[in-house]
């Protein structure tokens, strides 16, 4: 049994071997942002569908200059990591105008928020606003949903990562139609991707003319009625992030409800397969391939999750899962620091679109953040005015 000490010995080198891989990795392709591994190396020229993996890069650098200022370094002195998150937000800037991708919460929350956290600078906190909403203007009505990136009839479960930036500038401004459009889309995603089982669908289809809602189906699940792992993980931590911004229990009461299937569908390491109804019996990427990106997602969630509920039991019960989860992603099966030396990502296992074939069995971006990001929180970090430091007894 892992103690305590061992834990965070164990997560702390996790960490480190982060900061190498990153190191070596912008040193290597500077000014690049990464996708996906192909056969373990970064530099790919296969299909990336959209840029919407942009901000975790320097997101992950965010949370190493985090951890330097808890280690000791004036806050918000220009340690060497912040200079290098620095450089890779201001790269990402202009994005806060693009109206092409359903994503700037996932590319300005990791970046323009930690600094914005960090310094309070005002022309960051602007950067922030915009985005807010320059992204809620992808809302559909009649409807009440963030449309897709794919087209206006679609409604996809990942945009529940992002909404939380709508909601941000909401708060951040007094804007009552940005809170509005937040809060329809949640309440839309609930009721049609959102099953009584606490699974989830991909993407839903609408009528674009009256707003009826249509059918669940997938680009990257096993079926429109299957439980893919990613979208279950950006559900739990999408509506907890909600919950998080506005205090409404109905959001936090769907959180808990995709943590319930999650946990009592885990496999018995802890570390899902892609697919919740994928077939055992068959070989990869369709059948018993991992995801370890989904599984460092929802273990951040779950984190969060814990620090959220009132009910001990249930917090123990979130944070013991996440915590063994990490545990499994730690091992040389999953962090590629001991068995594949010339491996350039983190976490491998990781799986991006299977039926495209990009990026399965290999290291995703936003494994990467979001392994660091829940790393992080168990770790701890003494950010200046930082909402995410650490609680937890490991």
């Amino acid at each position: 049994m892992t103690t305590p000490a061992g834990r965070l010995s164990r997560y702390t080198a996790a960490l480190e071997f982060a900061e190498r891989q990153v190191a070596a990795l912008i040193e290597k392709y500077p000014d690049f942002f990464p996708m996906y591994t192909v056969g373990g190396k970064w530099h790919h020229t296969g299909e990336a569908w959209t840029h919407w993996t942009d901000g975790f890069l320097g997101g992950m650098m965010w949370q190493f200059c985090l951890r330097e200022v808890g280690r000791g370094s004036p806050d918000p002195a220009p340690t060497a990591w912040r200079v290098k998150a620095e450089h890779y937000s201001q790269l990402l800037e202009l994005r806060q105008h693009d109206r092409n991708v359903h994503d700037l919460g996932f590319i300005f929350l990791s970046t323009y928020l930690p600094w914005y956290e960090l310094t309070g600078e005002a022309h960051l906190h602007d950067v922030l606003i915009q985005a807010g909403r320059t992204l809620a203007m992808r809302f559909i009505q009649p409807g009440d949903y963030l449309r897709s990136f794919v087209a206006p009839e679609s409604l996809f479960i990942d945009i529940m990562m992002n909404v939380p930036i709508i909601f941000y500038a909401a708060n951040e401004t007094g804007d009552r139609e940005l809170a509005g459009i937040a809060t329809a889309h949640c309440r839309t995603t609930r009721d049609t991707l959102v099953r009584s089982d606490g699974s989830t669908a991909h993407e839903g289809i609408f009528d674009l003319a009256t707003g009826r809602f249509l059918r669940q189906t997938t680009h990257q699940g096993l079926r429109g009625d299957s439980a893919w792992a990613r979208g279950l993980a950006w559900s739990l931590y999408g509506f907890s992030s909600c919950y998080a911004l506005t205090g409404n229990p109905e959001f936090f009461a769907v959180a808990e409800r995709n943590a319930r299937y999650w946990i009592d569908h885990l496999p018995a390491d802890k570390v899902c397969y892609w697919d919740f109804d994928a077939d055992l019996s068959q070989p990869p990427p369709w059948g018993r391939q991992k995801e370890s990106s989904a599984a460092a997602i929802a273990a951040s969630g779950l984190l969060d999750l814990a620090r959220q509920t009132t009910d001990a039991a249930r917090a123990n019960e979130y944070q013991q899962t996440a915590l063994a989860m990490l545990d499994a992603l730690v091992d040389p099966e999953y962090l590629a620091i001991i068995n594949t030396p010339s491996w350039e990502g983190i976490l491998k296992h990781g799986v991006y679109h299977t039926a495209k074939n990009l990026g399965v069995d290999e290291s995703v971006m936003w494994g990467e953040y979001f392994f660091v990001e829940a790393l992080t929180k168990v770790v701890g970090h003494r950010g200046q005015g930082d909402r995410r430091q650490a609680s937890f007894n490991p």
